[in-house]
């Protein structure tokens, strides 16, 4: 008997292992096809797919905008404009006193004369219910600068073709905004996102046009482009001074680059270098800055130590901002950016200065606001730099792909000695890491693109916390009402605020805010600086929240 239990055993597993040896054939049949249709599906068809992923993505964030309101710094900057706009009905005066408000800002405040005079011209000024167009700005401008500039270097600088590049871009834009640092103050937010966000967008497009210029062979687009860029570059210079820094210094290193490869193109860079620091001088020497500066102390660190920690600040922000999100699409692009790369006809010869660069611009971000008021972590400034952040990202990692895969050419073109196969007499050069990680990048074909944009997308749709993704969190607050119920009770203040007859105004807290509309509320003290600001600008005695109810339970404890 038990003779005859053994051998029923040994066909059990006889027949788990054939159905576990079927089962594994199976999953590789599968895995094979699957593979072979990816492989087969060419470029650009995935940048359609690509393009309606992220627009897709887009739709719930611009829905919500429907029901964004002015809120925080709006209601001081746009004041004035907002006075002359009820008094005369006139666009023209109410630029103008835009303008006028704008140079005594100068001369009193602050030296950011572009920005500011954007920043009165708030659209809510005009019409309340026009905040719906910030996201549509904001979102439009940014996404679409940081598209032609990434995939300009992507295309001229580093030789990879258009429709690739245009892939690459789609899936960073996609990533940037799904985990922004700060959505309400880059999406929603006019004041704080046409002071940073805006100015990014006019930066990117000003670097594009210099670059164009650089590389143009014909000498009316060379000199288009050139002026063009001049134009850009002054009003980069009088944005923010996070992205006025960074401007003078990425003019400077394409200054440097023209000196040493093409002499003959200096003056179409040279040009917008030189108005974009002017009009930079302009903003730092303001006697606004002065008079502010003795208004509100400085307590930022000096110079050098502000440089200094800039640099630790990066890689602390650099880890932040590479969440399990962010490695599953870069893990995405390395097989696409390994093909792209080796198809270049570029050398790639430089990857550890392109890197040390990249981290030395990513990390003068840092310093400006170290050395005004000696801190970091401005989640409108944390914006802008995210993204160049990104930007780097993929283009470093670009090159370094491009190293990696043109390495033997470089070798043989710098003809370095190399070792002998032994018993051979044939010369050969032993493989790098590198190199081995790109034979595997190319075994993989699609298999690791397609599996990490699976794991994205799994991820993306069915994270525990819904806020975490700003499209989800955004959906969201559509689905439950949030967004329509905080609007209305807006719209309820709003008419409380518009009405003449009431000057003593106590408004109800929100009942409900979306999670994306991150501002602060007024509060219950009349003198707190917004509940000031939303009094001077409607002319009203006093604003202030109303007092919450006692629970009488509360009382009782």
């Amino acid at each position: 008997m038990m003779q005859g239990k053994g051998m029923k055993q040994g066909a059990k597993r006889e027949r788990i292992q054939d159905g576990y040896e079927k089962l594994t054939a199976g999953l590789r049949r599968l895995c094979a096809a699957i593979s072979a249709r990816i492989d087969q599906i060419p470029m650009k068809r995935m940048v359609v797919y690509a393009a309606v992923l992220f627009v897709l993505s887009l739709i719930p964030l611009l829905l919500l905008g429907r029901y964004n309101v002015m809120c925080i710094d709006d209601y001081d900057y746009g004041r004035a404009v907002h006075d002359t706009w009820m008094e005369t009905g006139s666009l023209w005066q109410s630029v103008q006193t835009a303008w006028r408000q704008n140079m005594e800002f100068y001369q009193k405040w602050q030296g950011t004369y572009i920005s500011c005079f954007l920043m009165a011209l708030c659209p809510m000024n005009f019409l309340y219910e026009a905040a719906y167009v910030v996201p549509v700005i904001m979102i439009g401008m940014f996404a679409s600068s940081t598209f032609v500039l990434g995939r300009h270097i992507l295309h001229r600088w580093l030789g990879c073709d258009k429709t690739g590049s245009s892939f690459v871009m789609l899936m960073l834009l996609f990533l940037f905004y799904q985990i922004i640092e700060a959505p309400f103050e880059g999406i929603y937010w006019y004041n704080g996102s046409t002071h940073y966000i805006l100015m990014e967008s006019v930066l990117f497009f000003t670097l594009t046009a210099i670059s164009t210029s650089l590389w143009s062979q014909k000498k009316s687009c060379e000199t288009g482009f050139c002026i063009l860029a001049a134009l850009l570059s002054v009003i980069v210079g009088g944005g923010n001074l996070v992205t006025g820094l960074q401007a003078e210094i990425l003019m400077v290193l394409v200054l440097l680059y023209t000196v040493v490869t093409n002499r003959k193109k200096i003056l179409p860079v040279c040009i917008p270098f030189v108005t974009g620091s002017i009009g930079f001088l302009f903003n730092v020497l303001a006697p606004g800055n002065a008079v502010r500066s003795e208004l509100d102390p400085s307590t930022g660190y000096s110079a050098v130590m502000s440089v200094l920690l800039s640099f630790y600040h990066a890689a602390v922000f650099i880890i932040r901002w590479m969440p399990a999100f962010a490695i599953l699409v870069w893990l995405m692009l390395l097989p696409v950016l390994w093909k792209l790369a080796k198809q270049s006809e570029k050398k790639f010869q430089h990857p550890v200065w392109v890197t040390a660069g990249a981290y030395c611009v990513i990390a003068a971000m840092f310093t400006p606001t170290l050395y005004a008021v000696g801190m970091v972590g401005l989640a409108r400034v944390d914006n802008i730099i995210q993204m160049v952040y990104y930007l780097c990202l993929f283009m470093v990692t670009a090159y370094w792909m491009g190293y990696f895969s043109h390495r033997k050419e470089n070798a043989a073109e710098t003809k370095r000695p190399e070792a002998e196969e032994p018993g051979s007499g044939r010369v050969c050069r032993r493989s790098g890491a590198g190199e081995v990680f790109g034979i595997f990048l190319e075994q993989t074909k699609g298999r690791m693109t397609a599996a990490a944009f699976c794991l994205v997308l799994v991820v993306w749709i069915f994270t525990a916390d819904k806020n975490t993704y700003t499209s989800i969190s955004a959906l969201r607050s559509l689905v439950n009402g949030e967004a329509q119920t905080f609007y209305a009770e807006a719209m309820e203040r709003h008419d409380i605020y518009i009405d003449e007859d009431i000057v003593d105004v106590e408004v109800k807290p929100y009942s409900a805010k979306p999670a994306l509309f991150a501002f602060d509320d007024l509060t219950e003290d009349g003198n707190n600086w917004l509940n000031l600001a939303v009094m001077q600008y409607y002319h009203k005695a006093y604003v202030r929240l109303a007092e919450t109810a006692v629970n009488c339970s509360d009382m009782a404890d």
